[in-house]
């Protein structure tokens, strides 16, 4: 549904909020088409747009849903139908009542755009004494201005949007204070002043009936507690647990602020603007109540006009009276990314509002984008003359740049790469302000990609209708309508060293400027090597949930994309991933391992090893046992484990089920018996088979048999018949395995596994043994994905669901994972309750395993089976962590 994304950025509850909030947006120029645009993406339960004036020519600048056609009717009237067809979920009405205490008392939220300070003021006074949370939203050429009153209480039910930090405890002094200590794997994150949860705690569990309790860090790896010295002696084990505690913050009402300002700094750069830009706003909204207009661009008289009436407004303060000027002249000005900015901005913090999520502006922001101008010769470049109205629909823009520089930008040239969230507001932005719209400008957009129903949410350019069409033809039509002037082409080619020949020399010699809009960091690093050969500016940019990130890449002037690296990401150490999960995100990182380990990279080096030639050059060169590992691989797909028909998918998925999930358990266990404490916190124990199993083996015959173009199949109950006649070797515990275990004791790094020659006997036979090339003429293995779009769903079920019952981990991150609907068409979930006896059907024939098959877990954590099954197999994608390369798997 088109919420789905804003359910994984909001969180269940927070989205249920919002789809009982009903949301007023008045003005519906340029930036209030941005505020109603973003509301009825994200969900919320109606938005009803007022706007009693017509439409005009120069609306045109940034208001992408209005026409020509639309000039001199209702803006609200002709906005709403392409505001409606965005969410089928949201009502969204028109009014063209004037506002009043009757009209607005209907609304949970008003937001005022492009209103005046009068009428402000007035609703401002009403909607605080009434409970009615107020967005005052403003833009003037390169200028922002946005105010928030969200009541004299509004609780705030969490602050950052973060999932609770956790960490495992190694131990709880007893004093006044109690000093807690965590296992040294990993710093524990918390700050002074935060409240935390112990469960599992062994031997002091008084900490385990607790409430929250607030602390204080003592250093990475420590905090103190309140008084632990009539608790009980700590033994061993826990889990501290961040909780999220509600905030509570005061909103003065408009009128009182405007005296009393409260300002959040957006640039440390320009820390003393924003008081300057207070004065200078109040200043502006006299000239226009004294003249009924705005000031003209570049007019010198208006301005000096404003710089005295600001004067009066701020009497004793010290101004900026340059600042205020430029105000001023960029009044009329009407920027279609200046409006964007805001508009997210201002729609964001309706959201947090009738959410509770997420720490809204208190209460004053004002943003300025200065830098865009000419930083020499400016009143020159800038003339009155220059920015004189044109009777066009660029004249907002004129205002601002002047006449000259929206002819160069109507000449331009420049290349989109990629057509999701991203680079639908690019292309949306640029038939706004003109580029490429020149006889000589032209913009190309390409992406391989066709459109999801998941993607409507965010990627506004595309309809219900448009589902499984191409998105850099969708995308270009839908931008073309809101300029028809736009000179906007299309591709599906890929970009990567494969497509050189289409996007050669002459193409990029002939560009003024890229943008990419993609998903992946491969193809950055790509597009940004290209652009720094060609020597072309690149817009770079990204996001993940409420989280974004920009790169301006000029030649000779800025860094590449390349030039600078994230610091590495936080990862999961082996021993835990492959032995003693503890937490969910554990499972997931197993289970994408071991999906591509199966289906992915073997398919790939077979690939390559039938059309490469020089792929067993390049494979010996490899260090270490890697070579041996290759081969061996490429071997077993290719001979040794190579299908010819179902039955035999049907025998490779039973046996790797019994070597994953029953033999390599009880291996753990010869290690480590029952009741040992190879690892903190986890102890082992037994549990009974799952009807999982086979629907585990049915989902991996069935992608092992896609792998080699055999047919598959979705019986059950003919798998299970199947698995009844495969021989399974009985196990037989291996001695002196290497298992990454400390032997309970922590440390800082991990043991080094023990280092084998290479076998050059053993390679020699390897290659011996594979088929050439010649004798496979057209073979070839489909690499399967663990994207969670993959229209073909048999992968959702290799899910981590083993790992956690046998580990028994909480399923309960369900906000940091995305779920696909239709896997229930094909596996018949969700299945029977899993905490039942099996049936005969299902007991020991299907999978031959012990009727109670070993396992080990945390402490006394249980897997919660019931929302897993209710939910079906989980398509989980882990969260990426949020830095510079933000967009890695996302637009």
């Amino acid at each position: 549904v088109p919420t789905s994304t804003g359910k994984y950025v909001l969180g269940h509850e927070a989205m249920k909020r919002m789809q009982t909030s009903n949301v007023l947006v008045s003005g519906l120029r340029g930036l209030g088409v941005e505020v109603a645009k973003n509301l009825v993406l994200g969900g919320v339960k109606s938005v009803t747009l007022h706007d009693p004036h017509p439409a005009t020519w120069t609306d045109l600048a940034s208001q992408f849903y209005l026409r020509e056609e639309d000039v001199g009717q209702s803006r609200a009237e002709a906005t709403l139908p392409r505001l409606a067809e965005l969410n089928s979920y949201v009502a969204v009405t028109s009014t063209r009542e004037p506002l009043s205490q009757e009209l607005l008392a209907t609304f949970q939220v008003v937001v005022l755009t492009n209103s005046p300070l009068e009428e402000q003021l007035w609703v401002g006074d009403f909607c605080h004494s009434h409970g009615i949370k107020l967005v005052v939203a403003d833009t003037r050429g390169l200028f922002g201005q946005l105010f928030c009153d969200f009541g004299d209480d509004m609780v705030v039910t969490d602050p950052n949007g973060e999932q609770p930090l956790s960490a495992m405890v190694s131990m709880v002094t007893k004093g006044c204070p109690g000093e807690v200590t965590c296992l040294d794997e990993a710093r524990h994150g918390f700050e002074t002043g935060d409240f935390v949860t112990f469960t599992e705690v062994e031997g002091m569990e008084e900490l385990n009936r607790c409430g929250p309790v607030e602390i204080r860090v003592l250093g990475p790896y420590t905090f103190s507690i309140g008084d632990t010295s009539g608790y009980g002696d700590y033994v061993r084990g826990g889990i501290v647990t961040q909780v999220k505690m509600p905030k509570h913050i005061h909103f003065k009402r408009l009128r009182d602020a405007l005296a009393e300002p409260e300002m959040m700094v957006t640039d440390f750069g320009k820390a003393e603007r924003p008081s300057m830009m207070h004065w200078a706003w109040q200043g502006l909204h006299r000239f226009m109540h004294q003249h009924g207009r705005a000031p003209r661009p570049r007019h010198q008289g208006d301005a000096a006009e404003v710089v005295a009436l600001t004067k009066e407004v701020a009497a004793g303060a010290e101004l900026d009276e340059e600042l205020v000027r430029e105000l001023a002249f960029q009044a009329t000005g009407d920027l279609a990314p200046v409006n964007a900015f805001i508009g997210g901005l201002a729609a964001q913090e309706v959201m947090k509002a009738v959410s509770g999520k997420f720490t809204p502006i208190t209460q004053w922001l004002y943003f300025d984008a200065l830098e865009c101008l000419p930083e020499e010769n400016r009143d020159s470049l800038l003339t009155e003359e220059q920015c004189r109205p044109r009777n066009s629909r660029y004249d907002g823009q004129i205002a601002v740049f002047g006449a000259e520089l929206q002819a160069k930008l109507g000449a331009q040239k420049y290349f989109v790469v990629g057509a999701g969230a991203i680079g639908c507001e690019l292309l949306k932005n640029f038939a706004m302000v003109g580029l490429g719209c020149g006889p000589e400008g032209s913009i190309t957009v390409t992406d391989m990609d066709t459109i999801e129903k998941s993607n409507l949410n965010r990627q506004f350019l595309f309809r219900p209708w448009d589902v499984t069409k191409l998105k850099s033809e969708r995308a270009a039509a839908a931008a073309r309508e809101m300029n028809p002037a736009l000179r906007v082409s299309s591709r599906t080619d890929r970009v990567g060293p494969d497509t050189e020949r289409v996007y050669d020399d002459d193409f990029f010699e002939g560009l003024d400027g890229v943008a990419n809009a993609l998903d992946n960091v491969d193809a950055r690093l790509y597009m940004d090597r290209r652009c720094v050969y060609y020597r072309k500016p690149l817009l770079e940019s990204g996001t993940l949930g409420t989280k974004g990130n920009v790169q301006v890449v000029i030649p000779f002037l800025s860094e590449s994309y390349s030039s600078s690296q994230d610091p590495p990401e936080k990862a999961i150490p082996i021993c835990t991933l492959k032995n003693f999960p503890n937490a969910i995100e554990h499972t997931l990182q197993w289970a994408r391992d071991e999906f591509e380990g199966l289906f992915k990279q073997p398919a790939e080096n077979v690939n390559q090893y039938l059309m490469d030639p020089k792929f067993l050059e390049r494979t010996l060169r490899l260090a270490g046992t890697q070579p041996l590992e290759v081969l061996e691989a490429v071997q077993r797909s290719l001979v040794s484990d190579r299908p010819r028909a179902w039955p035999d998918c049907v025998a490779w998925a039973c046996r790797h089920w019994h070597r994953q999930y029953s033999n390599n358990i009880r291996q753990l266990l010869h290690n480590f018996p029952l009741g040992c404490c190879p690892h903190p916190g986890v102890a082992l124990t037994r549990c009974p088979p799952q009807p999982l199993h086979l629907d585990y083996v049915v989902a991996a015959a069935n992608l092992f048999a896609q792998s080699y173009g055999i047919a598959g199949s979705r019986d059950r109950a003919a798998v299970a018949e199947l698995v009844r006649h495969v021989r399974v070797p009985p196990f037989a515990p291996k001695a002196g395995v290497f298992t990454w275990v400390s032997h309970g004791l922590p440390r800082t790094s991990p043991p080094v596994p023990p280092t084998h020659p290479t076998d050059d006997g053993r390679l020699e036979e390897l290659k011996a043994s594979l088929p050439s090339p010649e004798e496979l003429p057209g073979f070839r293995i489909d690499a399967a994905t663990s994207h969670v779009h993959d229209p073909s769903p048999w992968h959702l079920a290799l899910s981590p669901h083993c790992p956690p019952q046998y580990y028994e981990v909480e399923w309960t991150l369900w906000d940091r994972f995305e779920f696909i609907d239709h896997t229930s068409e094909v596996l018949g979930w969700p299945p029977a309750d899993p905490t039942r006896s099996p049936s005969p059907e299902e007991e020991q024939p299907p999978l031959g395993i012990d009727p109670q098959p070993v396992c080990c877990h945390q402490g006394s954590v249980h897997m919660l089976l019931t929302p897993i099954h209710s939910l079906g197999p989980s398509a989980a994608k882990a969260c990426p962590k949020p830095s510079r390369r933000a967009a890695a798997t996302t637009r």
